[in-house]
């Protein structure tokens, strides 16, 4: 498979350098070997093919491309952000197409809510761990209905049976004479053939590429620099913004002094909106120089004394007003009056930004007849309707070219910043290109709500639960985002996790008060509900094990006896980490469990708490059930990087408000887990033949319960509220 950045004039990337201006990724580039290895073709969807208008090509679905040179080219209805779309899916269409996956080439897809839209969202957008999920289906049926129709047309041509032929490696062989003619010399003839109404798919014991490793095919791009990511694009005569926007939620420029701006070198104009203020200048270096030297007087309007605290108070507050029940089984108050024991607790979760990699970018070109945008989004018809809606034009007068993300964690599910960057561009004669410096994105994040959850249970006297109910507030981002699926109260989001457990509990009772607060957007955030409800399922069930004075393993399989896949996966968990083998002093091991994004997982932590109460997670085990595996180099290489990014919010993730105004500003106050603190992960796969699952997600909801659950192992202090407090781990000297 072959990425072929072909169209580097028509994506905007203008390659003349001169020396003086080469940068670490021309220099990659450059050093590039011209040839060897796979190359992965992302064209662009606008970019003109010469054999589009031609007789000769195939075209059956909305997914396929076959020339009369044979290219296969296959319209990618999903965004590659790391994840492994770029391989996996590919996989998809090669298996049923009969070809190898190196004779597959892609080519983003237009905004097109109609032909691209994910099956499992209703929309054209790329997230919640279902793009293999939402492909599964059809991207297989439209590459086995190419082939009935390719092998048809050879036939016909033949004057044989279709029966007796086969597709094989690009190619439709007659088995019993051996002729043979490949998919390019088919496709005119194969694009008059009808179109099968029903394919019969193949049965998984014939797969012979999805299960199988493959590498990750973008990876060589990423390697020598020839990747185009949005905030690499340069349409000729781009100027490049950046921006101020109000400090505090809500607020609005009141008066700005722009004399020093203008005059420093290289800055072109100076854009002032509502509530934020732009530098466009010739390079980023100006634009941040033009930016430091604005004088900007603001508004800070209603949110000004805002803070964590006053938020965390009326989430504590709503907990104790009745909420929508998300799920109700049993008499939850009889048992618990009845039980033995009663365990109460109070969890609390921040609010999270995504710090993306790639800093939030978007270049917009708005003329009088038309817009034109640059950009990586998960949400390509989203953005292409806020453009229009932003710069007055029809929707199809707007283009927007889709490109690789570097991170998108949800966050490039909204569209704030393409608005944001067509707002500036519409005072600019040219293309300009948006970018926001660290600090304005985590200051101006769309964040993951904060949480706050009740929780209670009743123990019969062997210390087993005989009911569990479960109070929480906080936003719904679904509200705001996907209305259509916040129905009485409820969404899907902010109850994956809390309800639906894989344990056996006879009485059960959850509720969710909706509370938005003021000001803050929210968001969705990698792993959304699951990231906040796993950690407080798994962490109280770790608490009734302990008051039972039972091992949590143990104590969680009594409780799976109805759900063989969970038991699976904690066993093989349990195993591989040695659970109950002796750790040193100061070191624990902990145990969590989900069923989230139709995944089964489970993961042991092995933590070291040093004397000052530093937390180092040492060892990550992981067993998972996703169902049929496409590309199991992905499920592994997926885990591990959400695992890193789960220790990363237990450890350090923290967005605080203070006077309206976010705290953390850059990678110094909100921190990454940095290279040498990233602990061993192990992946193990159980063999299914159940549908395939999401796995993007769910490394990272499973890991922090883990983590906390060590913590008490070896210190016997449990943590109910994210990130992990190290104050309260310090142990005396």
């Amino acid at each position: 498979m072959t990425i072929d950045h072909q169209a580097s004039l028509a994506s905007g990337r203008d390659e003349r350098r001169s020396v003086n201006t080469l940068s670490r990724r021309s220099f990659l580039r450059s050093g590039a070997a011209a040839g060897g290895g796979l190359i992965l073709s992302l064209s662009l969807p606008f970019a003109t093919h010469a054999a589009e208008a031609a007789d000769d090509v195939f075209a059956p679905n909305a997914f396929i491309r076959i020339g009369s040179d044979g290219k296969i080219v296959l319209i990618m209805p999903y965004v590659e952000m790391g994840q492994g779309t770029y391989t996996s899916i590919p996989m998809l269409i090669a298996e049923e197409l009969e070809v190898d996956l190196q004779q597959v080439w892609l080519e983003h897809a237009p905004p097109n809510e109609r032909l691209y839209v994910n099956p499992l969202l209703g929309v054209q957008r790329t997230g919640n761990s279902n793009a293999v999920r939402g492909a599964w289906q059809p991207l297989r049926q439209a590459g086995a209905a190419a082939r009935i129709m390719l092998v048809a047309a050879a036939a016909k041509r033949w004057n044989v049976d279709a029966a007796t032929c086969r597709a094989e490696r690009g190619e439709v062989v007659h088995a019993p004479t051996g002729r043979r003619l490949g998919y390019g010399g088919l496709a005119g003839d194969a694009a008059r053939m009808p179109v099968p109404e029903n394919v019969a798919l193949k049965r998984p014991r014939d797969f012979k590429l999805i299960g199988t490793p493959a590498k990750r095919l973008d990876t060589p791009t990423k390697v020598n620099g020839t990747a185009v990511f949005g905030i690499d694009v340069r349409p000729p005569g781009v100027k490049i913004a950046t921006l101020a926007q109000s400090p505090v939620f809500g607020g609005r420029v009141k008066r700005v002094d722009d004399v020093a701006a203008k005059a420093v070198n290289g800055v072109r104009r100076i854009v002032q909106l509502d509530d934020a203020v732009a530098v466009v200048a010739d390079h980023m270096g100006a634009a941040k120089k033009g930016l430091e030297a604005l004088v900007i007087e603001w508004d800070d309007g209603p949110h000004a004394e805002l803070t964590t605290e006053a938020i965390a108070g009326e989430l504590e507050q709503a907990t104790l007003r009745s909420g929508a029940v998300a799920e109700n089984v049993g008499n939850v108050e009889g048992a618990i009056a009845s039980a033995s024991t009663k365990v109460e607790a109070t969890y609390q979760l921040p609010f999270l930004a995504h710090a993306t990699m790639e800093p939030m970018n978007c270049t917009a070109h708005v003329r009088k007849e038309g817009c034109e945008i640059w950009v990586g989004t998960q949400a390509l018809a989203s953005a292409q309707s806020a453009a229009a809606e932003a710069c007055g034009l029809p929707l199809d007068k707007v283009v927007v070219h889709n490109h690789l993300i570097g991170g998108g964690f949800g966050r490039r599910l909204e569209v704030d910043w393409v608005v944001r960057a067509v707002e500036i561009a519409k005072h600019v004669g040219g293309p300009v290109k948006v970018v926001w410096t660290r600090e304005e994105d985590v200051q101006h994040d769309m964040y993951r709500p904060m949480f706050l959850h009740r929780l209670s249970a009743g123990l019969d006297p062997r210390g087993m639960p005989v009911a569990w109910n479960h109070h929480y507030a906080g936003s719904s981002v679904v509200a705001r985002a996907l209305p259509v699926a916040f129905n009485n109260g409820l969404d899907p989001d902010t109850t994956e996790g809390a309800i639906d457990l894989v344990y056996d509990l006879p009485n059960l009772h959850v509720e969710y008060v909706r509370v938005e607060p003021p000001g803050i957007p929210t968001a969705f955030w990698r792993s959304v509900g699951p990231s906040r409800n796993v950690f407080v399922t798994e962490s109280f069930m770790d608490e009734l094990a302990a008051t039972a004075n039972q091992d949590p393993v143990a104590y969680r399989l009594a409780l799976l006896h109805k759900t063989p896949r969970a038991k699976a996966v904690l066993e093989l968990a349990a195993e591989k980490a040695g659970w109950g083998e002796k750790l040193p002093p100061g070191m624990g091991r902990g145990i969590s469990i989900q069923n989230a994004f139709a995944t089964y997982m489970a993961q042991v932590a092995e933590v070291e708490v040093a004397q000052d109460g530093a937390v180092r997670v040492q060892r990550v085990v992981c067993a998972v059930d996703c169902g049929i595996v496409v590309n199991p180099d992905t499920v592994a290489a997926q885990i591990q990087g959400g695992v890193m990014f789960g220790v990363t919010a237990a450890l350090y993730g923290n967005i605080t408000v203070k006077n309206g105004r976010v705290e953390q500003t850059n990678f110094d106050s909100y921190q990454i887990l940095r290279m040498n603190e990233a602990p061993r992960v192990e992946v193990h796969i159980v063999q299914s033949q159940e549908l395939p699952g999401g796995i993007g997600e769910a490394g990272t909801s499973c890991i922090a319960p883990a983590v906390a659950n060590a913590i008490f192992a070896a210190t016997g202090k449990r943590l109910r509220k994210l990130p992990i407090d190290t104050a309260a781990l310090k142990r005396p000297l």
